[in-house]
């Protein structure tokens, strides 16, 4: 495991699970500018807002279930249950850091948690096997994705689809998705998705994260996909979505 992503885990294990608060003073840099819109910017931002929320939660069992490095980027996909499933929560998180490996930029997204009986694809949201191979395929993956993002979901030409996705090993775990190359085509069929911005693609290897502006029918949100590739070909999805708050609700510059 690198510095970097070392980091990032340390800060999310011992500062929001082990409620040590003094890890965002060992693990971020000289600055740590925050996106999370519920969060002012800073350090002493993040000890704030997690001081109210350790004094408001009992136990706190946090699993990094995903997680990546792409140059000065990190990213983790993380569940998150409260108090004995009071609360359970899924957290895409990406970081930028700096030359010594200290975290100075973060953005996140953060749905509830739904249980595989409840989601359309049939799939868990989270769970599942997670196993980085063909490191030697990293920016050829992310170029196909790349493409794949802009052709699909700006240029709308789903006469396309069949170039990115696998017809017969597409596994879907986006919860209101039907699992499955021919539904996944039917959703965009009949749902108006546009990704309006593109911020940021990272990958390593077989896995590649975007993170994006879309617009799902009326819904402005922000998105985080997780795109696992075989031979050039996307075979499995995952999602995290959270609706952009008015600028009024945000303790930060925003989402992006």
């Amino acid at each position: 495991m690198n510095n970097k992503l070392e980091n990032a885990k340390s800060l999310y294990l011992k500062g929001i699970r082990d409620g040590k608060l003094e890890a965002a003073d060992l693990y971020t840099g000289n600055s740590y500018t925050q996106h999370s819109t519920g969060v002012k910017d800073g350090v002493e931002g993040f000890k704030e807002f997690f001081k109210d929320f350790l004094s408001r939660t009992e136990t706190r069992d946090i699993r990094i279930r995903r997680s990546l490095q792409d140059g000065d980027y990190v990213f983790l996909h993380v569940y998150q249950n409260i108090d004995n499933k009071k609360a359970e929560w899924i957290t895409t998180d990406m970081f930028l850091t700096d030359d010594n490996d200290k975290l100075i930029e973060h953005w996140d997204v953060i749905s509830k948690y739904i249980n595989t009986d409840k989601t359309k694809s049939g799939y868990d949201p989270i769970f599942g096997d997670f196993i980085i191979s063909d490191i030697d395929k990293t920016e050829e993956n992310k170029s196909i994705i790349k493409s794949f993002l802009i052709e699909i979901h700006q240029n709308k030409k789903f006469e396309e689809l069949e170039k990115y996705i696998s017809i017969d090993s597409y596994i879907e775990h986006s919860v209101s998705i039907k699992n499955g190359f021919e539904n996944f085509r039917a959703f965009l069929l009949n749902n108006d998705v546009t990704y309006d911005n593109i911020f940021h693609i990272m990958g390593e290897g077989n896995y590649v994260v975007s993170y994006s502006k879309v617009k799902i029918n009326n819904s402005s949100l922000a998105v985080f996909d997780i795109y696992r590739l075989e031979n050039g070909k996307i075979v499995e999805h995952w999602d995290n979505m959270e609706e952009i708050p008015s600028i009024e609700e945000q303790a930060n510059s925003g989402k992006f």
